[in-house]
């Protein structure tokens, strides 16, 4: 990959000096009450549009996905749910590929849009001028806008209700180089990925810490 000598960090937000774990500095709890319905609530979850593509016709299609997630490191897994009426459903169950696109804020339509239309109906590709890649290891293809693209071979399907979770192996990663530094370093925090919390869609906020922090040292 070519290096982007045109690439700027954009300024964030990470805090000049750590808060120490060891001070009091967590707010007073108030008392919890029940929800009035148990359901997910594990948020922010990322909003990412998976694509695929029709083993027999050779037709794409691209549709939002909330329940998306790392499950393994060593192999690299991913999961994705999906409800076996989705129009997507029997694309990646028959042809055994999806790639997970991430999204960000200028995503944020196109992932709402996909979400909400069938592949049944209309060209989603077309609706929301989603530009289609050819897939580097597998058949499905990936969004050019979006700043990661995961290929994914399906390596089990568990059934759970609502929804059956289809486990990914990664087979290949797509970066987008205008995040890359002349060093090679990928600034993902810089795209403004969007989040989906509770029926609604934000991108993320400011950085309050790294990997590790709380125990480091000072020097």
């Amino acid at each position: 990959m070519e290096k982007n000598p045109s690439y700027k960090r954009k300024k964030t937000s990470r805090p000049k000096k750590a808060v120490s774990p060891r001070r009091n500095v967590l707010r007073k709890p108030h008392h919890k009450v029940p929800f009035p319905k148990p359901g997910n609530m594990v948020y922010p979850a990322p909003a990412v549009l998976v694509t695929c593509m029709d083993p027999v016709t050779r037709e794409p299609n691209v549709f939002t996905a909330g329940w998306a997630a790392n499950v393994c490191t060593n192999p690299p897994m991913v999961s994705v749910s999906i409800r076996k009426e989705r129009y997507s459903y029997d694309m990646i169950r028959k042809s055994g590929e999806f790639t997970i696109n991430l999204t960000t804020k200028d995503l944020a339509r196109a992932a709402d849009y996909c979400g909400v239309r069938s592949g049944r109906t209309t060209n989603k590709f077309q609706d929301m001028g989603l530009t289609i890649d050819p897939g580097l290891s597998i058949q499905a293809p990936s969004i050019r806008e979006s700043p990661v693209s995961i290929e994914c071979r399906v390596s089990q399907i568990i059934p759970l209700g609502s929804h059956d979770m289809f486990l990914g192996e990664v087979q290949a990663v797509l970066v987008d180089e205008h995040y890359m530094d002349e060093k090679e370093t990928f600034h993902l925090e810089d795209a403004d990925l969007l989040s989906y919390v509770h029926g609604n869609y934000y991108t993320l906020g400011k950085n309050v810490g790294h990997f590790g922090w709380s125990i480091r040292k000072k020097k």
